[in-house]
């Protein structure tokens, strides 16, 4: 199997300064951050790939620390042996996956701890390791994971811990409603607790060729319905790069004034065709560097 991944941000409509933060490496085998996308497809290493998604909060309380904080917790909990033992076993990937969460969790506490100037921060998070046979995403907060395929559509992964996610659990809310709730925006659980250990949600999928997988802040999903999301996915055909500047595009018409984020993952099997634009850029990547 091969993958190609494209990721955009934004300071968004109403923003002065952007808080969301995101990392991904494609092969966890080789590790290597510092990427904002992949040169076309390439193969899905035999550890996998990582995409992390966090969402800052706190603003002048320096939401953007929180979120780079957590970004950089869970990338060091995928290395090593720590890494080897978690791709052994499904509940040892679950294990790994919660113990990094809780690990930046307490990482961001000690930081306000030392630096009271940032007392009040924190950062939702969302994380996805993907591998040759199953996706593994754990969250805390609003920040989303979607799959599509052409054959099932788009499934949403996460499940907001948020309010309005509680009343429509309830019944007193319909998802329409709750898309334009006035306190959408407020979630039940984070990274930034001092009260509490964080306890994140984790959901295993299995996944096959033609798979996109869609991390996302609540500045592309607080501001489009997953219909608009779904038809930019199936449009895109697997070319990452399209289907991310889309998205972005769409949040911004709305226009949102929130920060947003964004990373796009397309599977395919390693003789199928790929979108020309991913040829296109892996030639220019070989001709000039």
């Amino acid at each position: 199997m091969k993958i190609s991944i494209y990721a955009k941000t934004d300071v968004g409509c109403g923003r002065e300064n952007n808080e969301d933060a995101f990392a991904f490496c494609p092969n966890l085998s080789s590790p290597q951050w510092n990427l904002n996308h992949t040169k076309g497809y390439i193969p899905l290493g035999p550890q996998g790939t990582l995409i992390i998604v966090a969402d800052g909060m706190g603003g002048a309380n320096a939401g953007e620390v929180a979120s780079a904080i957590a970004i950089e917790t869970v990338k060091k909990a995928f290395s090593g042996e720590q890494l080897v033992k978690a791709a052994a076993s499904e509940e040892a990937a679950r294990q790994l996956l919660i113990k990094a969460i809780q690990d930046a969790d307490e990482a961001i506490n000690l930081k306000m701890f030392d630096n009271p100037e940032t007392a009040g921060m924190g950062t939702t998070i969302v994380v996805c390791w993907l591998t040759a046979q199953k996706a593994f995403v754990a969250w805390c907060g609003d920040s989303r994971c979607y799959r599509y395929n052409d054959a099932d559509g788009l499934l949403p992964l996460t499940k907001d811990h948020s309010y309005v996610q509680e009343l429509i659990d309830r019944g007193e809310l319909t998802v329409e409603e709750a898309f334009q709730h006035p306190d959408n925006n407020i979630i039940t659980r984070g990274l930034g607790d001092f009260d509490t250990q964080v306890q994140p949600d984790i959901a295993v999928s299995t996944i096959k060729p033609g798979d996109m997988f869609m991390l996302c802040s609540d500045g592309l999903c607080g501001y489009c319905t997953n219909e608009q999301i779904r038809g930019i996915l199936a449009d895109s055909k697997g070319n990452t790069e399209k289907c991310s500047e889309d998205l972005l595009r769409k949040a911004l018409e709305v226009p949102g004034d929130d920060n947003i984020c964004i990373v796009v993952a397309s599977l395919l099997d390693d003789n199928a065709q790929e979108p020309s634009s991913s040829k296109f850029r892996q030639f220019m990547s070989k001709l000039f560097g």
